[in-house]
């Protein structure tokens, strides 16, 4: 029988709402500054991850899924075909388009930035907490799985 929520459990829904949301963002960024993106901005960050993601796009179509406008995500393409990470072939269905995709490249340093980032959790996690703080933290992994999946 589902009850309705009184204002105390709303409001304490509501402020760990908020507390998740702030730790999730720290969490993002501890994990961006132990991967090192280097040069990288965050917008060009967002594309390589929609390529890797999503497959190969025309820039007007990253630009659309991004809220760019198509001249801005050129100039973000450029820097990263620059580095070696996003390569272009023409369309075969349209040959004045050209479909981007990761490169090789990027591959492996997207791997190495996985890599790194698991590697400092791993650390922290053995060496800052209990094996019943682990248990704890294995257990709230299930409920942001929950969480995710609604």
């Amino acid at each position: 029988m589902n009850e309705q929520p009184d204002e105390s459990d709303a409001a304490r829904a509501a402020a760990l709402a908020g507390a998740l949301r702030d730790l999730i963002g720290v969490l993002k960024r501890r994990f961006r500054e132990q991967g090192q993106l280097g040069d990288l901005t965050m917008s060009q960050v967002s594309v390589l991850s929609r390529l890797e993601r999503d497959g190969p796009a025309t820039v007007t179509s990253l630009a659309k899924a991004e809220g760019m406008r198509p001249q801005s995500m050129s100039a973000n393409v450029a820097a990263l075909e620059a580095v070696g990470f996003v390569s272009g072939a023409p369309d075969p269905k349209d040959g004045r388009q050209t479909i981007l995709s990761v490169t090789p490249a990027f591959t492996e340093w997207l791997k190495s930035r996985r890599a790194a980032r698991q590697d400092w959790l791993m650390q922290a996690l053995q060496s800052h907490f209990t094996a019943a703080e682990r248990d704890e933290l294995a257990h709230a992994v299930s409920l942001l799985k929950r969480l995710v999946d609604l």
